[in-house]
């Protein structure tokens, strides 16, 4: 298995050339010494979760967040750290691969090497399963150097992406141990994220002295929260897809006599539909988070593409991009409520070509409806997560299946004499999850490796390495860690009968958010792009030139330095301190007890609200 991993590559001469690029480094992560600041204790993004959570991490909850500071910055408390013993740290692919994954590893060793020479990083080989039966490769320089700004997992590898069961992380455990690692680096998503804080957990609890960092890398980009505003790869496969969506975009345009319908990668959320869909401007996007806020039938999404295609009609315009994330699936009320009766099914041992004969009667009845090829692909096993595999099934050909239904329909009725409707399917995502990394991903990936260290450096263990201020230039990033456990929440599910089911805490995939800045960037130019053909081509990944420091859309228009405010607030807290000390006068402390008492007023009603309207899944 492990026998082709860390060999060398054969090069491109693009590859050559990206291979010898060296990603920036933000002044705080510069020299061999490291300086931390910690705020306040975190607290739990839902406090009507907080006692679940409490209860599961007895150990790693309620720790404060770190900020690793420049040489000149001047913070009286803060940690210097200038003596650095030699440790040894373990890194593994645990996620699905993200161009820019390699330049974690690299900005890590580098780290390591840095700041002591006897350092060793070990790679663990096919992932998460070569964690735990203790395969492990030895970074150098040499087994880096074909692999550094290349796209792909294949350095190490990877296969099952958890680290979950009781057999599963005591075999970590054992691992770690044995290879007396003083630090677990793990890179993935939210899955992967959040089996490593229940891992840091599971250390602390066994007085293990391995510390677990968890790295955002992730193509579905829904590794968002108030502390990581973007992930690794998510970059680099809305620029890919672009392109690709922009060619398909003049093709239809050249044709005229086409309806392109393109399902793009990215899970269940919506989030690389909508960069994509800023970036390349399609005639038409369904994103999920819509679907579910609006209750959506495949008929009401039918009926809407098919308005769509005759109002173009009208306009002498026969063709048309639309864009479908995939996991569209699992936001239609009744498909949705499809696959989970499946999956129940299939769990409880019922062999797939009897699954139509156990199916509710309306389930039935839908099931029956759909074309052969759709039923094949939903009678599939889940993921590892309870998701379908949502890369399997082709709800872009299920679309065109019905919207040409319903045209042909309009055509006999007289209501639609426009051209003979025809549809050509896409499916995007394995083209552009292995891409050369874009400059952004490079850069951010190595920064990130360096966070590792300085968070292994400062003993920190259930942390997550982050950076803030991503839209300006890498100089200006701010670099720091925060808690895995403050990024948790959970989900409880209503039953049947009443009662309440509650999930287990987790980092969940964040939403398309339709009161953000993105969504209403799209909302503004969505009947132009639908009526006015505004194709636009952002080209190829640009390594030079203008075109290279261009960043996501999705990124630069939202104000997301969340780390940056707290710091801020904590400065405003120290000046209050300062300002209101005893001795001080009467007018200052009254009006110290009436703004006071007002922030906190509003506070709490905010807090209240928020935890009132928690939504059940």
């Amino acid at each position: 298995m492990d026998s082709d991993f860390g060999i060398p590559r054969e090069l491109s001469p693009l590859q050559q050339i990206r291979s010898q690029y060296l990603p920036q480094l933000p002044p705080c992560l510069q020299g061999t010494t490291v300086r931390v600041e910690f705020g306040d204790g975190t607290t739990v993004a839902k406090a009507g979760d907080a006692h679940i959570i409490a209860r599961a991490f007895p150990h790693t909850l309620g720790q404060p967040l770190a900020h690793f500071l420049r040489a000149t910055a001047k913070v009286p408390d803060a940690q210097i750290i200038t003596e650095h013993p030699a440790i040894r740290v373990g890194i593994v692919f645990s996620g699905r691969q993200a161009p820019g994954g390699h330049n974690v590893i690299w900005g890590l060793y580098e780290a390591l090497k840095v700041h002591n020479a006897k350092n060793t990083l070990l790679g663990f080989l096919g992932g998460s399963e070569g964690l735990f039966a203790q395969k492990a490769l030895e970074i150098t320089d040499d087994v880096l150097q074909t692999y550094k700004n290349q796209g792909g997992f294949d350095l190490l590898g990877r296969t099952k992406d958890q680290i979950r069961t009781t057999e599963q992380v005591n075999a970590a455990l054992k691992a770690c141990t044995d290879l007396k690692l003083d630090g677990l680096v793990i890179i993935g998503g939210v899955t992967s994220n959040t089996d490593a804080a229940h891992l840091a957990e599971f250390f602390a609890e066994a007085k293990c002295s391995t510390k677990v960092v968890g790295v955002p890398v992730t193509i579905n980009g829904d590794l968002k929260n108030q502390f990581v505003e973007a992930n690794v790869g998510f970059d680099t496969i809305c620029k890919v897809n672009s392109q690709l969506i922009s060619n398909v975009c003049t093709d239809a345009l050249s044709a005229e006599k086409y309806y392109y319908f393109v399902r793009l990668m990215g899970r269940k959320h919506s989030h690389v539909a909508l960069e994509c869909t800023l970036q390349s401007h399609p005639n038409m996007v369904i994103l999920g988070e819509e679907v579910t806020a609006s209750k959506l039938t495949i008929f009401d999404i039918t009926k809407q593409i098919c308005d769509a295609v005759q109002a173009r009609a009208g306009q002498d315009k026969n063709h048309g991009v639309i864009l479908i994330p995939e996991g569209i699936v699992e936001s239609i009320p009744e498909l949705y409520a499809l696959l989970k009766e499946i999956h129940g099914l299939l769990k409880e041992g019922v062999h797939a070509d009897n699954i139509s004969t156990k199916l509710s009667p309306w389930s039935s009845a839908l099931f029956e409806f759909l074309p052969p090829f759709i039923k094949k692909q939903l009678l599939l096993h889940p993921e590892s997560d309870d998701s379908a595999q949502l890369s399997q099934i082709e709800t872009e050909k299920l679309l065109a299946y019905l919207v040409e239904t319903e045209m042909n329909k309009r055509t006999k009725e007289g209501t639609y004499k426009g051209k003979k409707f025809n549809a050509i399917c896409h499916f995007f995502g394995y083209q552009a999850r292995g891409s050369l990394p874009s400059k952004f991903d490079c850069d951010y990936a190595y920064v990130l490796g360096h966070i590792c260290y300085h968070i292994l450096a400062a003993g920190l263990n259930g942390y997550m390495a982050t950076v803030t201020n991503l839209k300006s230039p890498v100089n200006k990033w701010k670099c720091g860690a925060a808690p895995m456990t403050a990024m948790m929440t959970v989900k409880r599910w209503s039953q049947n009968c009443g009662s309440t089911s509650i999930g287990r805490p987790a980092i969940h995939p964040a939403t398309v958010d339709l009161k953000g800045k993105a969504y209403e960037l799209l909302r503004q130019n969505e009947q132009k792009f639908l009526m006015e053909d505004m194709y636009r081509n952002p080209g190829p990944v640009q390594y030079d030139g203008p075109g290279a420091d261009v960043k996501a859309v999705t990124l630069c228009v939202e104000d997301q330095d969340y780390m940056g405010r707290i710091k801020k607030l904590q400065e405003y807290l120290d000046q209050v301190r300062t300002l209101v000390k005893p001795g001080c006068s009467q007018d200052v402390l009254k009006a110290a007890l009436s703004v006071m008492a007002s922030v906190t007023d509003v506070l709490s009603t905010i807090s209240s609200s928020s935890t009132s309207g928690q939504q059940f899944a």
